[in-house]
């Protein structure tokens, strides 16, 4: 895969290899070779043509560059590809020469190394998951108590724990890996169906041809070519697209608690990391910004591979060559985002003091709907609430903490004193006893999710490969 130097900062050197021309192109050197020994053990061809046609498959074999550049010519790599292995192929043995894609067609072997790639390139997600949700999970069940604010519409609104924070966070990611899985099992299938789809050249042999095949290559076998049927394959992009908007979402809200006047959260320090050329003193949050921008470029693509379904009759024109020309940058994006947010979350910083100020420089306001509902049990509702807002505009106004001023309103007042329990409405405003709420909802929550976490750690990533010959 071309890749710009900006893919190569903003992606992985792991994502970048999977998809690399040399890895593509053995893919399709693999399908040849898995067809022609399926075919050997129908009776199409010989065994020893399948063996001249396996050793031939070696992409050390092959001038890539010059490969290239001549499938710009046929509009696939397939075409100079075969070429070139049917003439390798001649020097081994000339009559296997005759019989090398016997039966298939340049869109077969160009979805089936798509296909190949892509197994690995899940991997290279799956495991990446694996290492994020394992340290969101382990920061919450630690910060289960920690009391944080939590904000609506960019503003302070109440006391939440950043236990909750971290659970809302990972539960979205764990879902993506789960789905990921079963989109997997849909979509890495062969693809086998010759000219127009119909196996018409290898006749009834075509079917177990196509099981043999898939099995040697780990691969699920499809009930027919999916040609111009795009579904399965284009529903397992979107599954990573979807992933990507998640780790965008948490890249935000990593990004808004470590800026400096928040200061809640940062990621890791040391070696440079998130150095500014111009200012000292700034610590820019790297990780973020790698995820934000993965994020920023996924949904034009996913939009991409939907534009492309529309594909024309049994060979698409145009849309299938886009489909596969943006699939690889999808994926680039996703891991690119996955691995900077594992190193952050790996080293993240969280300084609990700066948390309780953020909440204590609010002067009791984020308190005021507890304190409101509460009172409205002793005094009705109506007047819990004039009271409240009263004493929260004088709060926001004179700089003083909300708590006391309705404590100064009651004990002034000998019909509210009479009603109202001091020592209950002091725990109000109790950030930890606020985030009581939170606690109590997170802890289950993380339970639960890290019972799947764990569980998604025991199954196999890809059940079928790993039961096939």
């Amino acid at each position: 895969m071309a890749v710009s130097l900006f893919d190569n900062l903003l992606g992985t050197p792991q994502m970048i290899a999977a998809f690399d021309d040399a890895a593509i192109i053995q893919a399709m050197l693999d399908f040849e070779a898995a067809l022609a020994q399926a075919q050997a053990a129908e009776g199409i061809l010989t065994h020893s043509a399948a063996a001249a046609i396996r050793k031939a498959c070696d992409v050390r074999l092959y001038d890539i560059p010059a490969l290239v550049a001549a499938g710009r010519n046929s509009g696939t790599l397939a075409v100079p590809l075969v070429k070139e292995l049917t003439r390798l192929v001649k020097e081994y043995d000339p009559d296997a020469a005759s019989r090398v894609h016997w039966g298939s067609t340049s869109q077969d072997v160009q979805d089936s190394a798509m296909v190949l790639v892509t197994r690995e390139a899940l991997r290279l997600l799956d495991a990446g998951l694996d290492a994020l949700c394992g340290h969101l999970l382990d920061l919450g069940r630690r910060h289960l108590a920690t009391p944080v604010l939590a904000r609506t519409l960019m503003q302070p609104a109440q006391v939440t724990s950043l236990g909750f924070k971290l659970a809302g966070w990972a539960a979205p990611l764990i879902r993506a890996r789960v789905r990921l899985r079963a989109a997997t099992g849909d979509a890495l299938q062969l693809q086998l169906g010759g000219a127009v789809g119909t196996l018409a050249v290898m006749d009834e042999h075509g079917p177990a041809v196509v099981a043999r095949a898939a099995a040697l290559l780990g691969l699920k076998a499809p009930p027919i070519a999916w040609h111009t049927q795009r579904d399965e394959w284009v529903r397992l992009g979107l599954e990573v697209a979807v992933l990507t908007g998640s780790l965008g979402k948490l890249a935000t809200d990593l990004a808004l608690m470590a800026q400096g006047e928040v200061g809640e959260l940062a990621e890791p320090a040391g070696q440079g990391r998130g150095a500014s050329s111009a200012m000292p003193h700034k610590r820019n949050p790297v990780s973020a910004m790698i995820a934000l921008a993965g994020a920023a470029r996924t949904p034009q693509r996913a939009a991409t591979l939907l534009a492309a379904m529309g594909q024309q009759h049994e060979r698409g024109l145009g849309n299938w060559q886009a489909e596969l020309a943006e699939w690889p940058a999808l994926f680039l994006s996703a891991h690119g985002a996955l691995h900077a947010l594992v190193d952050a979350f790996a080293g993240l910083q969280v300084d609990e003091g700066r948390m309780r100020a953020n909440i204590d420089a609010l002067h009791g306001l984020v308190f005021a709907e507890s304190a409101s509902i509460w009172l409205a049990g002793a005094i009705g509702r109506p007047r819990a609430h004039a009271l409240v807002e009263e004493m929260s505009q004088r709060a926001a106004r004179e700089g003083r903490h909300l708590g006391v001023l309705l404590r100064e309103a009651v004990e002034t007042d000998a019909a509210l004193r009479g009603q109202v329990d001091l020592a209950r409405l002091d725990t109000l405003f109790d950030p930890v006893a606020a985030s009581g709420p939170a606690q109590r909802l997170a802890g289950p929550r993380l339970e639960a999710l890290a019972g799947q976490h764990a569980a998604l750690g025991t199954e196999p990533f890809l059940a079928l490969e790993d039961d096939n010959p």
